[in-house]
C-alpha cells in the first residue's frame, strides 16, 4: 500500500513515528518518504528524516488535510497602481 502525505507512519526498524510530509521517487523505482517526528529537543522540532517506503508502516490511515498554498502565480499578475505617480 502506498503511503499518502499526511498519514502517520512508523519506521519498522527504529520505531520512530511521525507524519509523512514529503515523497520522492527515483528513476530506479526507489520511493522515499520524508517523516517529521512530533518530538521536540530543547523546545525545537526534531529534523525530518528520509526513509525507504517499504520500511514504513501506516499507523493512522487518514491523511491530514492539505494546507492552502500561499505561493505560485497570481491571478492578477500586473503591478498595483503606484500612489506616488
Amino acid at each position: 500500500m502506498a503511503i499518502k502525505l499526511g498519514q502517520k507512519v512508523k519506521d519498522t526498524i527504529t520505531d520512530m513515528e511521525g507524519i509523512a510530509i514529503g515523497r520522492t521517487e527515483y528513476l530506479n523505482g526507489c520511493i522515499r518518504i520524508l517523516v517529521q517526528p512530533r518530538q521536540l529537543k530543547d523546545g525545537v522540532p526534531v529534523d525530518a528524516v528520509w526513509i525507504d517506503e517499504p520500511q514504513l508502516e501506516i499507523v493512522a490511515d487518514t491523511p491530514a488535510p492539505k494546507a492552502e498554498p500561499r505561493h505560485g502565480p497570481r491571478v492578477d499578475a500586473c503591478r498595483a497602481p503606484d500612489a506616488m505617480r
